[in-house]
Formats: C-alpha cells, structure tokens, sequence
C-alpha cells in the first residue's frame, strides 16, 4: 500500500490507499481519533480521489475506516472545526485554503465526495459509527454495505455547526423526506437495520463479511464495460438536477458517445464468438 500528497511522495498514513487490479482501497487510517479528518488527512483523502479518478486502469473504489469501531466521525473538532470558523469568510469566497498553498480551497468538498465529478463507482463498507462528515461522505458513495455494529447520525447541530458537506442536499433525496429530517433535526444514531430500511445503505452483513462482500460487488462492476458504467453514473447523477425532459436529451447524449467506442463493438463481438469481452475503456 502506499499513501501520496499532491506533491508526492511517502506521508504519514492517516489514508492508506491501495491498488488491488481494477479497484482502489481507500481506508481512513486514523483510528487513535475515530478516523475524523484534520487537515493531513483531509488533503490525503482528495487526492486519492482525483487519482483515482484520472487512473485509467482503476474502475470502482472501496471507501471504508480502519478497525471495527469507526468509519468516520467527520471532522477533527480540536483542529479543523476551529480553523473553519476563525476564517469563514477567505473560505467562503474561495480566495484561502486552510491546507496550504499545494491544495485547491475546495480540497475538504473533494474529500467528502461533494465535488470532483468521478463517474467511476465508489462502494462504501461502514465498519462502525459513521457521523457527521463521515455520513456525508458516504452519501456521495453509490453502494453501501454495513457491518451489523455500524450507526449512522448527522451530528453536528449538537455542537452548533451546519452539515455543509452535502447532507441537506443529498439526504432528503436519497431516503423519505420525513426520515431525513427526523434524522437531521434529532442528530439521534440510527441503527444499520434502520438504515437498510429507509434505504440508506443497500445490505447489512457481519463484520467479518463486510470486505468480502464490498469485494464481491466491486468484481462484479469491474466485468462490465468500465465506460459505460462510467456513462451511468453520470446520466443518473447529473439527471437528476434536471428537468425529465432534459435529463432524457442527456441521456441519449451520453449514450450516442458509448456506443462511438470500442468497447461498444467489442461487447457484442465477444457475445457472438461465445467468449468473454476485453475491455479497453476506449
């Protein structure tokens, strides 16, 4: 495994990331701090973002925590949270990153899956509490699995703070309205079984099953055509901040450039000689 920075080079390893064929690992590798996020490990999350996404060899991403205790209790209150307030202004306007000079201002939306446009699929695998910013970040994954421990809250109204990492957004849309708010307004855990319920995460397994099983899906999106699952992330993403009419025009755009690759004529190629098709992503 290794760990990268915008600048390269070996970093303390608060994200490991790894390269297993076609599929990145990205575990959050702080479990001395519940795996929250400060300003290394921030910065370390996107850029294992934007690799993977300009990798054209990897295909779908596993996000998970280390241990079995957390997945991700959002930001560091000691560090982060502090240096947000005192400059939310330069932040705000985009003219300051609170990362340095090497990071773009938006480096903590990137990191939360908010921003960054990847089409590729990412699979979250929840092995504890998942809060705050680390709920937020698995709302910007598309397949959820949870171990039967795992929890799941919006937490920060409890410490006066607003959930800006798209949970406001993106929660009402993903589960009933109702559930949402209830969730949002109560700041209260809710259980894995609860949130496979309301839709929130597609399967709860074991702790021992939880890699297996993201593994297992991830093989699975990795036998397809890797651009056009790209393809369907972004017309179903994009989409759906459209009107019916024009996500339907979107979506013949993105299928008329689909069906211009190579990997279009392979497929059915493969079908007719009774074999397995080679994807190239071209």
């Amino acid at each position: 495994f290794y760990t990268h920075t915008k600048l390269g080079g070996i970093v303390d390893m608060s994200i490991i990331y790894e390269k297993k064929g076609h599929i990145a690992l990205v575990t959050i590798n702080r479990p001395e701090a519940r795996n929250s996020l400060d300003f290394e490990t921030t910065g370390q999350l996107a850029n294992a973002w934007l690799d993977f996404r300009d990798d054209p060899n990897l295909r779908v991403a596993i996000l998970t925590g280390a241990g079995e205790k957390d997945f991700c209790v959002g930001a560091d209150l000691k560090k982060f949270i502090p240096a947000v307030t005192e400059n939310v202004d330069e932040l705000a306007s985009g003219e300051k990153s609170l990362l340095g000079d090497e990071y773009a201002w938006n480096t903590p939306l990137i990191a939360v899956l908010r921003e960054g446009d990847i089409w590729k699929p990412i699979i979250g695998a929840v092995n504890g509490i998942c809060s705050s910013g680390g709920l937020e970040m698995l709302q910007g994954t598309d397949i959820r699995i949870a171990a039967e421990h795992a929890t799941f809250s919006i937490a920060e109204p409890k410490r006066g703070l607003f959930p800006g990492g798209g949970s406001t957004v993106r929660l009402p849309r993903q589960v009933p309205f109702v559930r949402a708010m209830e969730i949002l307004f109560t700041c209260e855990f809710i259980s894995a079984q609860q949130s496979y319920e309301i839709g929130l995460i597609n399967q709860v397994v074991s702790k021992e099953e939880l890699m297996p099983a993201a593994m297992k899906i991830a093989g699975k999106i990795c036998e397809n055509a890797p651009l056009a699952i790209q393809a369907i992330k972004r017309s179903v993403r994009q989409g759906m901040n459209l009107s019916m009419d024009e996500a339907l025009n979107l979506e013949l755009k993105i299928a008329a450039e689909v069906f211009m690759t190579e990997d279009a004529r392979e497929g059915p190629r493969a079908f007719a000689e009774k074999r397995k098709p080679v994807w190239k992503g071209q």
